[in-house]
């Protein structure tokens, strides 16, 4: 348990750089580096691409060297540490589109590697492997990560009011640099633990262990999410036309994830992880259907939709992972490669989001803080709101095909 705090501060960190990437990227690209969204989504498909080889070959090596955990752990954050300020110190001129996806290559590795090796060593670093412990270790982590997500998304308009210039965000890759330094040395207790490995895993037995239908359940359950995570800004500040909420509803959605996370456990503790995740995907199909009829200026409405749409975020971040790790543990497979591929599905889904969503935008005429058109409105609507829908709802048919899974012990 002691170690607990320090997992929750590692995965403050990863959250806190992993949000930047699909958030406030798109709006930096679009307003400081004047890319367009089309070529934006290009790129982050592309390293997708790229992630398909890596993410695997991640968890391989965490598996292979776990003697080595320690040094991954440090390589992680110095990455992050180095990427950020870079990124954000970019200015329009010369190759800023060929900069920009190097230096978001550097900081996926980076981002993938601290990723897997937390999600990986779930078995080491719990009290023990009995499913309760596991749960428990996963409401610390995931805590961590919504509080990350919540530093994350506050802290540009929190700088640009502490007089950092434009719209904060060279300053931003400076803090964000900076607590990756700090992460690094505060945590380095976590990776002095022996690592517990399986055995080498393979595709038949990711396959029998039935660890394969929560990753395919992973990809579809993340594109909704991905979808509303990438527009979420041009939502609120171009179709709501309430730019000065955009700040305050994204942290109450992202509080309201974290405040559930441990009503999420409690939960899931009583009646099991399943009935638990099916009771919180329909909270977020209503929350994606009110989200369809809402007219601009409407934040009493927008504002019951992001507690609820938060809430059901906390459930998916606290219970797929778990009912990943919990089983894996239960068919002895090494964790570091089976999350290699969980980390590539994950961002696969982020990277198709903003593949099919941005150009899809741009081909509409929409333009980030422009006047666009109703059609371009009407476009925007459709991506952040009815296309995440119907794709939660693929999510829930294929969530019943879980088995049963009696309450943790």
């Amino acid at each position: 348990m002691m170690l607990y705090p320090r997992v929750s501060l590692y995965a403050l960190m990863l959250a806190s750089a992993g949000i930047p990437l699909y958030i406030h990227l798109p709006q930096f690209a679009a307003t400081d580096l004047g890319l367009g969204l089309g070529s934006l989504g290009v790129v982050l498909l592309a390293i997708r691409a790229f992630d398909l080889v890596q993410d695997p070959l991640i968890g391989w090596a965490v598996d292979r060297w776990p003697q080595y955990q320690s040094s991954f752990g440090w390589a992680a954050a110095l990455g992050l540490a180095l990427g950020f300020p870079i990124l954000f110190g970019l200015q329009q001129g010369a190759n800023v589109l060929v900069k920009m996806t190097l230096i978001l290559m550097l900081l996926f590795s980076a981002y993938s590697l601290g990723m897997i090796l937390l999600y990986g060593r779930s078995a080491t670093l719990s009290v023990s492997t009995k499913p309760r412990d596991l749960m428990t270790l996963a409401t610390f982590r995931e805590s961590g990560m919504l509080i990350g997500v919540i530093l994350a998304a506050i802290a540009p308009a929190l700088l640009v009011g502490l007089g950092a210039s434009g719209q904060g965000y060279a300053a931003f890759g400076l803090f964000l640099g900076g607590l990756a330094l700090a992460t690094a040395l505060l945590t380095r207790k976590i990776w002095q633990r022996q690592a517990l490995v399986g055995q080498t895993l393979s595709l038949a037995n990711l396959w029998q262990s039935g660890a394969s239908n929560l990753i395919i359940l992973a990809v579809l359950n993340s594109l909704p999410v991905a979808l509303t995570s990438t527009l979420f800004l041009f939502f609120v500040q171009d179709y709501l036309a309430m730019p000065n909420l955009a700040g305050p509803l994204l942290v109450l959605f992202f509080l309201s994830a974290g405040v559930s996370v441990p009503l999420w456990n409690l939960l899931s503790q009583r009646i099991g992880a399943k009935p638990t995740l099916l009771i919180a995907m329909p909270l977020a199909i209503v929350s994606f259907v009110g989200a369809v009829f809402l007219e601009p200026g409407h934040a009493v409405g927008f504002t019951f939709i992001c507690m609820a749409s938060g809430a059901a975020l906390g459930a998916d971040m606290l219970l797929l992972p778990a009912l990943f790790s919990l089983t894996l543990v239960k068919a002895g497979l090494s964790a570091g490669a089976a999350f290699g591929i969980w980390s590539f599905a994950g961002k696969l889904a982020l990277a198709l989001a903003a593949a099919i969503a941005l150009p899809l935008l741009e081909v509409q005429g929409f333009t980030p803080g422009a006047d666009n058109t109703p059609a371009a409105l009407a476009a925007l609507v459709t991506a952040y709101a009815i296309l995440p829908c119907c794709l939660k709802t693929v999510a829930l048919c294929y969530a019943l095909r879980l088995p049963n899974e009696s309450p943790p012990s």
